[in-house]
């Protein structure tokens, strides 16, 4: 199969500085592969996503197959959607003043890779992902998550889980794959909590993760995921081989993106220059 990848480049930089700031813009479509489906501020009705379009408050965000999106939001957070996916973003606070922020997003189905930028970690504990059957509080980490039929095919590599029945909709594995506690430059050792059927666990540093199996199901784990899952939870995202140590975005060390937000860290807090 042919896949149409779009990269976020100069042309992207230069036209979303040149429209004027919608409210509630949260960030912008980064890359896009092959079928992705949105609705934004500007076209409400569910069309094909676009590099750079505008993510806003409460878009619904779905991937076809062999399909996938990258957002990169104003606080140089960024998120990786594999195929068949569902999410939105449902809240976003940026203080640039601050450089603090804190988001909060749904995903409904599929894989998710989430990399906080660094004003998110101003506010540690205030920013949160939700999947059908747990909270996950987020505290300056790279995570991943599956839900529903990814969530079972990535646990099918993992040995040594107690038994338990699993909703093929619903299941939820979250992994955190880092920072670990030989982060550098300045970086915090990652953190995640994890509600799930009235009960909360911890994991800090990388390569814990948890599996909540469906609805009111405490989390199982913390247990260290295997090789072989966690390759099988990478692949899902579109990154191939052996995945140990940290994934780095293409986008954070990008000085056209410095450039962007450093002048986008000058205007009104939450918009877009």
């Amino acid at each position: 199969m042919n896949h149409r990848l779009t990269l976020f480049a100069t042309a992207a930089l230069a036209a979303v500085a040149a429209f004027p700031a919608v409210a509630q813009t949260v960030g912008v479509n980064a890359a896009v592969v092959n079928d992705v489906r949105m609705k934004t501020e500007a076209n409400p009705a569910v069309h094909r996503a676009a590099v750079k379009e505008r993510v806003a408050l409460g878009n619904d965000i779905a991937t076809g197959p062999a399909s996938r999106l990258q957002v990169l939001l104003l606080d140089r957070t960024n998120f990786t959607v594999g195929a068949n996916a569902r999410l939105k973003v449902d809240r976003f606070v940026y203080d640039p003043s601050r450089s603090a922020s804190s988001v909060g997003l749904s995903v409904t189905r599929g894989a998710f890779r989430f990399m906080s930028g660094k004003p998110l970690h101003a506010n540690p504990g205030q920013s949160q992902i939700n999947t059908p059957v747990a909270s996950i509080g987020i505290r300056g980490t790279i995570v991943e998550l599956a839900v529903g039929a990814d969530a079972l095919a990535v646990i099918s590599h993992q040995p040594g889980l107690p038994r338990f029945t699993a909703d093929a909709e619903t299941a939820t594995l979250v992994f955190l794959r880092g920072p670990g506690s030989a982060a550098q430059g300045g970086e915090q050792q990652g953190a995640i909590d994890v509600t799930a059927g009235g009960t909360t666990g911890s994991i800090s540093g990388s390569g814990q993760a948890f599996f909540i199996p469906g609805p009111g199901q405490a989390p199982l784990g913390p247990f260290l995921l295997s090789a072989e899952a966690s390759d099988a939870l990478a692949n899902l995202l579109g990154r191939r081989g052996r995945s140990n140590g940290r994934f780095e975005s293409p986008l954070i060390e990008n000085p056209l993106i410095d450039q962007f937000f450093e002048a986008g860290e000058r205007g009104p807090a939450g918009q877009v220059p």
